[in-house]
């Protein structure tokens, strides 16, 4: 089946995309502009490791709005981004509802955060990993409302339990979430 994607719905475009990029991670993102927002996002990736850059979209509300993480970010150029450990899953999937502009997410899902660096938004308690970003760039995608940010990594927070192992970590699969589990080994690549 071939999909010309300017003849196909943008519904069906996430859903093809979401279900073909797998698996994605969540970046788990925490800003601070007045209250605590605290929202998940799974358009997420690393860019470069030098300069350290990641790249996530984010959508707007229902309204044409943009999403409170978004105007956080555009207003204080700060965020904190945490991996999602499989023992947060439901409270992560539940900071993804929209609540009212002015509601402390960490506190309306009784999601635990520790401040670690000054001048940057506190960090999920217990996440595995913290990305503590400034906003570099904005890119605007010609009849879209959902703007990729290019966010360059400040400081870095690590679990000293994960210090040289891989981290265990929550990703997105199709809809659906993906825990740690079975892993599959590379292969050693052939002489050539």
């Amino acid at each position: 089946m071939l999909f010309d994607f300017s003849q196909t719905e943008a519904a069906v475009r996430y859903k093809l995309m979401s279900q073909s990029i797998v698996p994605r991670p969540i970046a788990w993102i925490v800003t601070e502009n007045g209250p605590l927002n605290v929202a998940p996002f799974s358009f997420f990736s690393g860019i470069a490791s030098n300069p350290p850059t990641v790249m996530v979209a984010i959508g707007h509300k229902s309204d044409g709005t943009p999403k409170d993480t978004l105007k956080n970010i555009r207003e204080t150029r700060k965020c904190v981004i945490c991996s999602v450990r499989p023992d947060d899953l439901e409270k992560m999937h539940f900071s993804s509802a929209a609540l009212d502009e002015g509601v402390d997410e960490a506190e309306y899902f009784d999601i635990p955060v520790k401040k670690v660096f000054d001048g940057y938004p506190p960090m999920i308690e217990g996440a595995p990993s913290a990305f503590f970003c400034t906003l570099t760039q904005e890119v605007a995608l010609d009849g879209s409302k959902t703007i990729p940010l290019f966010l360059h990594i400040e400081h870095m927070y690590l679990d000293d339990a994960y210090e040289g192992k891989e981290l265990e970590l929550t990703g997105r699969l199709g809809k659906n979430y993906m825990a740690p589990g079975e892993k599959i080994e590379a292969p050693n690549i052939p002489k050539i």
